[in-house]
């Protein structure tokens, strides 16, 4: 009894948590945020990801604000075989500058994505809503424009990820990967 009462508030706690509003960072400024980046730190309570964690490492994304205040999205990272998992999206502008939506054709879920911390030469965090068939997952990265980042950042980066309801065990640091050449 007690562990399902457990079990429910936990839930509860979680549901509060994705639906709690997290602003992008103020003064966004699209054109700062374009070029190239690493990802760093990738945190979630999405279910596949405790089967697929231990095999992630960094990647690298080209972000490229298009002249209508859209942001192209290009993702890679180098497979464990020499393969590259490439990945693209155009996320749309809203009328809150630094947040952005898109449908991902690959995973058929939509994206609530907002730049809510950001110094535009040394690092980004991303908090996305993830949402299919009426259920929300969070999904938190952190880029950085080098390859490695300050523990203060990392630790900013943990702590951000556990305030929107993501536990300890799915927050990871992505250990360093080789990039895939340019397509």
């Amino acid at each position: 009894m007690t562990t399902m009462l457990l079990r429910a508030l936990g839930a509860l706690l979680c549901s509060l948590v994705v639906t709690a509003e997290v602003l992008p960072q103020g003064d966004f400024n699209l054109q700062g945020v374009a070029g190239k980046w690493y990802l760093i730190g990738f945190a979630t309570n999405a279910q596949w990801f405790v089967s697929h964690r231990a095999g992630m490492k960094m990647g690298t994304a080209m972000l490229t604000p298009t002249v209508e205040g859209d942001l192209d999205m290009a993702y890679a990272s180098l497979n464990t075989d020499g393969s590259c998992w490439r990945m693209n999206h155009l996320a749309e502008k809203t009328n809150l500058p630094g947040k952005f939506i898109f449908k991902s054709q690959r995973w058929n879920n939509e994206n609530d994505m907002r730049v809510v911390d950001v110094k535009y030469d040394e690092y980004a965090l991303i908090h996305t809503i993830k949402t299919k068939g009426g259920v929300s997952t969070v999904l938190n990265k952190l880029y950085a424009r080098g390859t490695d980042l300050s523990s203060d950042l990392l630790q900013k980066f943990k702590q951000f990820s556990l305030d929107t309801g993501i536990l300890p065990e799915n927050i990871a640091i992505l250990p360093k990967n080789d990039e895939c050449p340019a397509a």
